[in-house]
């Protein structure tokens, strides 16, 4: 391993991780599944996993604001979450 103080120091990477063999077999395995269950929903039930998806999102930043803005009420911080939406959908080009 080189010195701090060399450039290429900080170049270095870990090695990507690598499950152990029977872990890798059970991911591997959980995901034809969820493949296999995609694959069977009708279009309706995908729209309305993907609202309920979206909705968990916005459950989960709106305790992250709250964390953040403690001092924020409930119109301040959906005002804060919707601002973030408008910059997520600037930045995709969606705006």
């Amino acid at each position: 391993m080189t010195p701090d103080h060399e450039p290429d120091a900080l170049r270095e990477q870990a090695p990507p991780y690598a499950p152990p063999p029977e872990t890798q077999r059970l991911i591997d395995e959980l995901y034809r599944q969820e493949l296999r269950e995609a694959r069977a929903m009708t279009p309706q039930e995908k729209l309305l996993l993907g609202e309920e998806l979206f909705d968990y999102a916005c459950s989960i930043t709106m305790a992250g604001i709250q964390n953040q803005f403690p001092e924020a009420d409930e119109v301040e911080r959906r005002r804060i979450l919707e601002q973030r939406l408008a910059l997520q959908r600037k930045l995709e080009g969606r705006a």
